[in-house]
Order: C-alpha cells, then sequence, then structure tokens
C-alpha cells in the first residue's frame, strides 16, 4: 500500500478530484494549506502600503493506494494539477504498513 501526498494550487482541487475518483480512488483528505517553494511569496499593494507575502495558498491532498494503482494516480495527479507555471506543487510518496478502518476494524487494503 502507499500514502500520496500533493500539495497543489487550490483552483486545481476539482480537477484533481474529479481525474482520482475517475480511476477509482475511494476518498481522498483536502486540507487548505500554505506555504511556498521556489515562488518565494510575492509583493502585494494594499491601500498604499507594500506588504510581503511569503506563504501562499495551497492545498494538500492526502490519498492512501494499493500499491497497484501507484503509478496511475501519479499520472493523473500531474496532469490534473499541472498549468506549466511555477508554483504547480509537488507529489510525495510513502509505503503504508498498516490501514484499520475504526468502524469495522478491517485491515490493509480492505480498510482503503
Amino acid at each position: 500500500m502507499k500514502f500520496v501526498t500533493a500539495i497543489i494550487k487550490p483552483f486545481k482541487l476539482h480537477e484533481v478530484r474529479e481525474a482520482l475518483s475517475g480511476m477509482g480512488v475511494s476518498g481522498i483528505t483536502a486540507t487548505e494549506v500554505k506555504g511556498f517553494g521556489r515562488q518565494k511569496g510575492h509583493t502585494e499593494l494594499y491601500r498604499g502600503a507594500e506588504y510581503v507575502v511569503d506563504f501562499l495558498p495551497k492545498m494538500k491532498i492526502e490519498v492512501a493506494i494499493p500499491s497497484e494503482l501507484l503509478d496511475q494516480v501519479l499520472d493523473a495527479l500531474s496532469k490534473a494539477a499541472h498549468t506549466g507555471k511555477i508554483g504547480d506543487g509537488k507529489i510525495f510518496v510513502w509505503d503504508l504498513d498498516q490501514v484499520i478502518r475504526i468502524r469495522t476494524g478491517e485491515t490493509g487494503e480492505h480498510a482503503i
């Protein structure tokens, strides 16, 4: 089993969700986060005063999947979140040792 985390632009969330749902991923967790990478933030003007926005709004997508779906999920995530501009995000993959569905007690891939 694999645990995939993706940091994407907020307006790409719907496209990512549709892409993953279309391939049979049964659920995702999405969290509003802030961060920066190569973008390093930007400067804005507000009421005549200039200020720096260091952390930019992003969405963090988390999904647990069977190992055999990994390549398809990475491809779908990459395509759905892509804009071609700086700040498109990153995808991280971890091995997932155990999953337990609290309601039923199911474990492993049956719990995903």
